[in-house]
């Protein structure tokens, strides 16, 4: 339920700061995608090696979103998520100023903790924030910041680094990050720890049968769609072709189609919740295989990749509508494991794509998409089983 000491109008400000903080934490994460090639030339280091930076963050994310409940124990939750917001505004300054790669990695590792502690809380929080009946709709807000970073992120950050370099890049992040840490500790409402979370919390949830087949689901569909979106550049450099204006457009186009995604999911999902489930790795999957069919043809790439970047940002409202519906007497704890094995999944799917990468060629690296998206959707099928009876 909301917490009585937040008002309306502070609760609408808080889903919105929050929603820049999405928009600022996807945009700080995935960065290294649209400026891959750059970025490994300035560091010296392989392609692989550099898409494999965000494996970084991923383990150090999983790290901080299985700990950060039990590690702030009764602090008040709006300071965590402040602490999370200038964590991120830490790392972009080390990684903008990174002399190596050593330096990017450290870098990325507090990023990663910025990600975890912040995710881990994101859900629980809307669920405070609002009455349960709006929880779709405010999620659906909050990840329109996922979107907004998905338009405008990729293929900016595509432009820009070649007009004032990859460094250059993450320097324009920064005043936007210390802008929205000065607006969430405005208007986020006081929220007191409801408790002591503990391990055993989490280990209680992965009891319960159908949320725990729901998380080897969702470790499946994020390992699928980030072992495809990591190495997106080297595919449309090198199959399609695509220049840098070209490259910009592609990522535009499917980062517009986010928005598309959001404003469906959000009013689908508290009527179809159930039923969308599966739609995620089945359409992703389909349009990664048809990349590698028509890759050469940069129109139909276009189409292909507006379809993966609707389902892309609608993924998130699907899943997490379903933990909303279904552990809402252990918020917190589901939201830490959630986040856990999204961040894990991310990680895997860039690792073993960069090696796949380097070893075996692009194709390799999408077929294995291809295949953990299949499995993802032989488990969900229906969807049925994975809810609470």
């Amino acid at each position: 339920m909301p917490d009585q000491a937040a008002p309306a109008t502070q609760a609408k400000g808080a889903v919105f700061s929050m929603s820049l903080c999405v928009a600022l934490l996807i945009a700080s994460e995935f960065m290294p995608a649209s400026l891959l090639t750059p970025m490994a030339e300035g560091l010296n280091a392989t392609e692989g090696q550099t898409g494999q930076a965000i494996s970084i963050s991923g383990i150090f994310a999983v790290l901080a979103s299985l700990t950060v409940t039990t590690v702030a124990g009764e602090v008040n939750r709006k300071w965590v998520l402040i602490s999370m917001t200038a964590l991120m505004l830490v790392s972009l300054v080390l990684i903008a100023a990174a002399p190596n790669f050593a330096w990017l990695i450290v870098a990325r590792a507090l990023l990663g903790i910025s990600i975890g502690g912040f995710w881990a809380l994101a859900t629980s929080v809307i669920m405070r924030l609002v009455v349960p009946d709006a929880v779709p709709r405010a999620l659906s807000v909050m990840y329109t910041g996922q979107a907004i970073s998905a338009a405008l992120a990729a293929p900016i950050g595509s432009w820009l680094g070649s007009v004032i370099g990859w460094r250059g890049v993450f320097w324009v992040l920064v005043p936007l990050v210390l802008f929205d840490l000065v607006w969430q500790l405005l208007v986020l409402p006081s929220l007191p720890a409801r408790g002591r979370q503990t391990f055993g919390n989490l280990f209680a949830l992965l009891r319960r049968p159908y949320f725990a087949k729901g998380l080897v689901a969702l470790t499946l569909i994020y390992g699928s769609a980030f072992s495809m979106f990591t190495y997106l550049r080297p595919f449309l450099e090198q199959v399609t072709g695509a220049n840098i204006a070209q490259l910009s457009s592609l990522f535009l186009v499917m980062g517009l189609a986010g928005f598309a995604g959001t404003w469906a999911a959000g009013r689908l999902v508290p009527r179809y919740g159930t039923a969308l489930m599966v739609s995620p790795p089945l359409i992703m999957g389909a349009v990664t295989a048809g990349l590698l069919i028509f890759g050469a043809n940069v129109w139909i790439v276009a189409a292909l990749l507006a379809v993966w970047g609707a389902m892309n940002t609608a993924v998130s409202i699907i899943w997490f509508g379903w933990m909303s519906r279904n552990v809402d007497d252990a918020a917190e704890a589901a939201g830490s494991l959630m986040v856990a094995v999204i961040q894990a999944s991310i990680l895997l799917g860039a690792l073993i794509g960069g090696i796949l990468l380097d070893w075996y060629g692009i194709t390799a690296t999408f077929l294995s998409s291809i295949l953990l998206a299949g499995i993802a959707v032989g488990l969900v099928r229906s969807g049925k089983h994975l809810m609470r009876r």
